[in-house]
């Protein structure tokens, strides 16, 4: 296994940094404290190909495999500040247009792919329920066929960029005597009538990427907007899952570069006792870890994309990546706020709040208890 990055993935991974320092800038703490989503950043990154990076060049992207996403993924987590922004286009990529791409016919693929590449359209994915949640199969919401049209009924919880959303995947139960073999999903675009979102919640991290809830209230969709066939609703969640979670935590590794950086510079820097403080070991200790933590996360992450892009299965080794990857995120953050003292623990310098952004990390796309479930049925437990 050769996990380096080829020459044009390093490329890549470059001009995304130098696109997300130019292009990506802001001031993202105003835009957290108005709960705004940052849209023309989102077409910008779009313009610059983001959003179809395993998309074919039929539909506008680029047909790049997944450890080349995940190269461009890691680039922007390193130069881009806004955790928000860089989770909403991998929510987009991975549940959406990923769906799609692998399930969609050709019309479906022509009709809605391009917009969703080209950053027109943002894109939901709505399986949660208020009943479900780590339990994804369990649903209330009930797809009718009558004739050549389905019935939504239900609600949807939890479900990120649904305030802003122009198109939803959403997944729902087609035969009620089939059990999760009777879940079928479906593309639904806004404006259809009885589809209806509320408004965004107000969340711990991730402040700029909207969350919200999805009513459907006998919410008429053409059989023909059916993604797949009838009952394989759990096969497209399950695949849209593996590719989620070997690359939404991604951007990440980025992250933690950044901080290390950081720490390593206020290290060498700030003194006290007559010393900069990376002389004590409880410091210099500390930084090493989070190296450690970084790098075998990186291995576990660049491992998973490369059996994906061979076209293996990879459910076992996605899920020790999200569920590696994210908790080391979050011990990242803390490290980064001890070392900066009270200034981590200061809004101005940005590291509280990518502490609080890494903290959803555990959570969704399957908590971390989920993903220790998912390994144990693997080891056969």
């Amino acid at each position: 296994m050769d996990f380096e990055f080829t020459q044009e993935q390093q490329e890549l991974r470059a001009a995304v940094v130098d696109f997300a320092r130019k292009e990506l800038r802001g001031d993202v703490t105003a835009a957290e404290k108005e709960g705004h989503f940052p849209r023309a950043q989102w077409e910008a990154a779009a313009r610059f190909g983001l959003h179809g990076l395993p998309v074919p060049a039929e539909y506008g992207g680029s047909g790049q495999d997944l450890l080349t996403a995940v190269a461009a993924m890691e680039g922007l987590g390193y130069a881009c500040a806004d955790n928000g922004l860089i989770f909403s286009i991998n929510a987009h990529i991975w549940s959406v247009v990923t769906p799609i791409l692998r399930f969609g016919n050709a019309e479906q693929k022509a009709r809605w792919l391009p917009r969703l590449v080209n950053g027109e359209w943002v894109g939901a994915h709505a399986i949660t329920e208020e009943g479900s949640g780590s339990d994804a199969f369990h649903l209330s919401t009930t797809a009718r066929k009558d004739g050549d049209t389905y019935v939504l009924k239900g609600s949807k919880i939890f479900i990120t960029d649904a305030p802003v959303a122009d198109l939803f995947v959403i997944f729902g139960v087609s035969d009620p005597e089939a059990g999760v073999e009777g879940i079928s999903a479906f593309v639904v675009e806004k404006g259809t009538p009885g589809l209806s979102v509320s408004k965004s919640y107000e969340k711990m991290g991730l402040k700029t990427s909207p969350m919200g809830e999805v009513y459907l209230d006998d919410c008429v969709v053409p059989a023909s907007q059916r993604l797949g066939e009838e009952g394989a609703g759990v096969a497209i969640f399950n695949s849209s899952m593996d590719f989620e979670r070997a690359c939404i935590l991604a951007a990440g590794l980025g992250t933690m570069e950044r901080q290390i950086e950081a720490c390593v510079e206020r290290a060498r820097t700030w003194e006290r006792f007559g010393k900069p403080i990376g002389k004590f070991q409880s410091v210099s200790n500390r930084i090493a870890d989070m190296k450690l933590r970084l790098e075998t996360a990186r291995l576990l992450v660049y491992k998973t994309a490369w059996l994906k892009a061979k076209g293996r299965r990879a459910s076992m080794e996605s899920a020790l990546a999200k569920l590696y990857m994210s908790e080391c995120l979050v011990q990242s953050g803390l490290d980064a706020v001890q070392i900066f003292g009270g200034y981590g623990y200061m809004t101005e310098y940005g590291l509280e709040r990518e502490l609080r952004d890494a903290v959803g990390g555990s959570i969704y796309s399957g908590t971390s208890e989920i993903q220790r479930m998912i390994i144990a049925r693997y080891l056969g437990l």
